[in-house]
């Protein structure tokens, strides 16, 4: 008798989707390629149609994820805020959006040591994301002379750290109760003590 998995018409798509549903309740590293193949109803052999093993499972569901994350970021971006600080801020928000949101994604990504460069789609798909920051950064500093002006590349990587480590910490599961701050207020301001410190706020939004 034939597994259901094969008749639901994506198995690539079904593959990654059990894998995401392993992620978020055993981490990236606790599963097995045949524990996926079993959520997804097909034998472990019928993977490797699709998936040369788990780390390649693994990374298709690192670039799916952030293909969306650079649809938030891109979104929040084009989301008519009235400033260039404004829609700098909503870059940070869609970050913390993200991890909430799809934290089976969240983890392929960050968490499972996958290899961006490894992958010729994921390295485009995560520049992407990592362009839209630097745009947003790099529209922020305008004012500043450029000989003054500091690598958009520099404090948009430095914010992206910051944004992280906010998830990280109080943003997922029980560590988020180390902080009677929500995340979304401690990103704000951190995100404004980091630009002030640095000057790349303009004087009419100090």
């Amino acid at each position: 008798m034939a597994k259901r998995g094969y008749h639901h018409g994506n198995l690539k798509a079904a593959l990654v989707e059990s894998a995401l549903k392993l992620i978020e309740k055993k981490g990236p590293q606790g599963f097995t390629l045949s524990e996926a193949a079993k959520a997804a109803g097909v034998t472990p052999a019928a993977v490797y149609r699709h998936f040369e093993g788990r780390e390649d499972l693994i990374a298709e569901a690192a670039r799916e994820g952030y293909e969306i994350f650079a649809d938030l970021m891109e979104f929040a971006y084009d989301s008519g805020a009235p400033s260039a600080l404004a829609r700098f801020e909503a870059t940070g928000r869609a970050y913390l959006a993200f991890a909430r949101k799809y934290p089976g994604h969240y983890m392929a990504m960050f968490e499972s040591g996958v290899s961006i460069t490894s992958n010729p789609e994921l390295t485009i798909v995560a520049k992407r994301a990592t362009e839209i920051l630097e745009k947003a950064a790099a529209e922020l500093s305008e004012h500043i002379p450029p000989e003054k002006r500091p690598p958009a590349a520099m404090f948009s990587a430095h914010i992206w750290a910051l944004s992280h480590g906010v998830v990280e910490l109080y943003a997922r599961g029980e560590p988020g109760a180390r902080t009677p701050f929500p995340p979304d207020e401690l990103l704000e301001s951190g995100i404004g003590i980091y630009l002030r410190g640095l000057g790349l706020l303009p004087p009419d939004e100090t």
